[in-house]
C-alpha cells in the first residue's frame, strides 16, 4: 500500500471549490476563543462543501497567522461573515428558512444518530463557547438541539473535534436523501 501525494488527490482548486454545489449546510462559531478551533472548523467546512460560516461574537476572524496554522488555506475558499451578534445572523437565517442546530446538551436534545435531515431544507449548525457552550439566548431560538453522544466520563468534546463529527455525520446523511 503507497501514500497517495497531494497531486493524486483530485481535490477542488479554490476557483472550482467557489463554484461547486454546497451542502445546504452554513456553520455558525458562537464566542469560540481559541483560534486554532477556529481554524480546523474551516478547514473541516472546506472538507464537506459547507456553504458559509458566520463568525460571530468573541469569535476571531482572519487573516490571522494561528487561524491559518489549521485552516491551511480553507478560509480562502469557505465563505465566511462576521456579525458581532449571534441573535442577529440567526433572526436572518431563520427568514431564509434554514432550519437552526444547536450543538448542545439540553433537556430535549436530540441525539445526533437520531436526527434525520429533510430532503431540500437547508441548515444551520451553531458550535459554542469552549467553556459556556451554545449561548442560552441562541439555544431558544433553535429548532433542535442535537448532542453527540458521549460515554465516558467528560461532558463534552473539544469544538474542533464536534464539528467534525456533527458535519461528518450530517453530510452523510443530507447526501443520502
Amino acid at each position: 500500500m503507497r501514500k497517495l501525494k497531494n497531486s493524486e488527490l483530485n481535490r477542488l482548486s479554490i476557483n472550482e471549490f467557489k463554484k461547486s454545489a454546497k451542502t445546504p449546510l452554513v456553520v455558525i462559531m458562537d464566542n469560540i476563543r481559541s483560534l486554532n478551533n477556529i481554524g480546523s472548523v474551516f478547514r473541516t467546512s472546506d472538507a464537506f462543501l459547507v456553504e458559509k460560516i458566520y463568525l460571530c461574537g468573541i469569535t476571531a476572524k482572519p487573516p490571522h497567522k494561528d487561524i491559518q496554522k489549521t485552516a491551511l488555506g480553507a478560509t480562502d475558499s469557505v465563505e465566511w461573515e462576521y456579525y458581532k451578534e449571534t441573535l442577529e445572523i440567526l433572526t436572518e437565517l431563520k427568514s431564509e428558512g434554514y432550519t437552526i442546530l444547536s450543538i448542545e446538551q439540553t433537556e430535549k436534545a436530540i441525539m445526533l444518530q437520531d436526527f434525520t435531515p429533510k430532503k431540500d431544507q437547508k441548515y444551520a449548525v451553531i458550535f459554542g463557547n469552549e467553556v459556556k457552550g451554545v449561548q442560552q439566548e441562541a439555544v431558544d431560538e433553535s429548532d433542535f438541539a442535537i448532542e453527540i453522544p458521549q460515554y465516558g466520563t467528560k461532558h463534552s468534546f473539544n469544538i474542533s473535534v464536534s464539528a467534525g463529527i456533527v458535519l461528518w455525520e450530517l453530510f452523510k446523511k443530507i447526501k443520502t436523501i
